[in-house]
């Protein structure tokens, strides 16, 4: 008999490497490792080429790991095949620059109350200070960002904004026309846009746009796949605020999502988010996403496994209320829930 018919046969499906210096806990590692590549293989074929525009905000702005791993995420959606676009605001850094030059911050349904003052602390803000960071972070994550304001190329053409109940907002704009040639030519060209939301009015006037509602509408007019929104919520919640009967809502239709709008029944810093994802999905983007920007990789969780990690509106998909805990949403294990995504 041969001594080869006393080698164990490795289990199959499993590579169990003979080499002394490898070891099998080692090898099985990188199998879980390759495992997940493969995971991903249906989804980045489905969506090479396409495109999808991300609202960059909340704590993931702010945390220096999460602005790390939010670029790298994103340069790795380029390098794919997908198309990002970056859409940013930046709430904290224009509140915290507002406080330091003494400017009052007041708000109204969500938006930002901007006179003269604060609008000229909008522009340090987002064109000094937020754009070439993240520009510059997602260029050390190995992808071609460039910046881009809403005023270049007439991207975001404005008119003036007024409160949910007629009250006059001073330099807010509202999106009234999105022109995307520019964009178009940097995605051709190979670049990953990210954009500033400052837009300019018919009299040339410069407008504070809140990035909520331009990703949206930049979303619609690119015809992309996806609309991304990062917060500091696993997502949007029934009944908010009261702890034994609010639920983390997975899946949801733009027509429920319409009329929880219209019965005020979210909390108003959800309400622009809202009203951008009900226009955006109107208007034909298929898909729009909530997620927990505090959730490490919750961008690649969402476009790239069967898993979610907040809430999805699209416009066919009857309302279904998440089994999980919403309180221990924070981490990626108990925040995703598998979800149809056809």
């Amino acid at each position: 008999m041969s001594s080869e018919s006393n080698v164990p046969m490795p289990a199959v499906g499993r590579r169990i490497t003979t080499a002394p210096e490898v070891s099998t806990a080692r090898v099985e590692i990188a199998q879980e490792k390759a495992a997940v590549l493969r995971e991903a293989l249906p989804w980045i074929t489905r969506f090479h080429g396409q495109t999808v525009v991300i609202k960059y905000g909340g704590n993931a702005m702010v945390d220096d790991q999460l602005k790390r791993s939010f670029a790298a995420d994103v340069a790795l959606l380029h390098f794919v095949g997908l198309k990002p676009v970056i859409v940013h605001g930046g709430g904290p850094q224009i509140s915290a620059l507002a406080d330091k030059l003494d400017v009052p911050s007041t708000f109204v349904g969500g938006l930002r109350v901007t006179d003269a003052p604060m609008m000229d602390v909008v522009r340090m803000a987002l064109l000094g200070q937020v754009n070439p960071e993240v520009v510059g972070l997602v260029q050390e994550a190995g992808a071609p960002a460039v910046g881009v304001a809403g005023t270049d190329a007439g991207l975001l053409k404005v008119r003036p904004a007024v409160g949910p109940n007629g009250e006059d907002l001073g330099l807010v704009g509202e999106v009234e026309s999105v022109g995307v040639g520019y964009l178009n030519e940097l995605l051709a060209d190979g670049f990953l846009p990210v954009v500033a939301t400052v837009g300019r009015d018919a009299d040339g006037v410069e407008r504070n746009v809140n990035a909520d509602l331009a990703a949206g509408a930049i979303a619609a007019a690119l015809g992309s796949s996806k609309l991304v929104y990062l917060t500091d919520v696993p997502g949007l919640y029934l009944d908010f605020g009261d702890p034994e009967k609010q639920a983390l809502v997975s899946e949801l239709s733009v027509d429920r999502l319409q009329g929880m709008l219209e019965r005020n029944e979210l909390h108003e810093g959800m309400r622009p988010k809202v009203r951008s994802i009900v226009a955006a999905v109107n208007d034909g983007v298929p898909q729009a996403h909530i997620l927990d920007g505090r959730v490490l990789h919750a961008i690649l969780i969402e476009i790239f496994t069967d898993e979610g990690v907040g809430t999805m509106v699209s416009p066919s998909v009857p309302g279904h209320v998440a089994t999980r805990d919403p309180g221990t949403a924070d981490t990626p294990a108990a925040a995703a829930t598998a979800r149809s995504r056809s």
